[in-house]
């Protein structure tokens, strides 16, 4: 009986070996500038310069509380009847975090995110509601997969770090 395949990877020939994947020359490799300083300063376009600036993130908050608004859990948590203050507090201090202007600091003074949300009850489903409505927002953007998956990976790392109980 003959096998069809080698008894082990070092009896493959190094021809039969596929290549690593490796972008052609011309493309530069995606990235996503760092800080060139601790006060800030990019590298590079900043990652709220690359997606768009204020108009992208503010396309996104606005996605967002549109799903918010009719969410029987999450509406509650926010004090405004009208969303208007939280929208803004929500952009500013993601245009801030992705390297846009620095008021959310200049107004409210440090994020503090895990306390300035404890007094709410944040639990694994409330998370998964804001993940919900966060994700479509997202996806209204239509950004390149880097950005996608940059923007989405703090989305995500953000929600689960709120969780405050477990309790319902």
């Amino acid at each position: 009986m003959s096998e069809a395949f080698p008894a082990s990877p070092s009896a493959v020939p190094p021809a039969a070996v596929p290549p690593a994947s490796v972008p052609p020359a011309s493309v530069p490799p995606a990235s996503v500038p760092l800080r060139g300083s601790e006060h800030g300063a990019a590298l590079g376009p900043s990652f709220f310069e690359q997606v768009g600036g204020h108009a992208t993130f503010e396309r996104l908050v606005d996605a967002f509380y549109r799903g918010v608004a009719d969410d029987p859990v999450l509406k509650p948590m926010y004090p405004e009847e009208d969303l208007g203050p939280a929208k803004r507090r929500l952009q500013l201090f993601l245009e801030q975090y992705w390297g846009g202007p620095g008021t959310y600091s200049a107004e409210r003074g440090h994020p503090r995110l895990r306390l300035r949300h404890q007094p709410f009850h944040v639990n694994p489903d409330a998370r998964d509601r804001w993940l919900t409505h966060m994700r479509r927002a997202v996806d209204s953007l239509e950004l390149s997969p880097l950005h996608e998956e940059t923007l989405w990976d703090y989305l995500q790392r953000a929600a689960f770090a709120m969780v405050n109980t477990f309790d319902d």
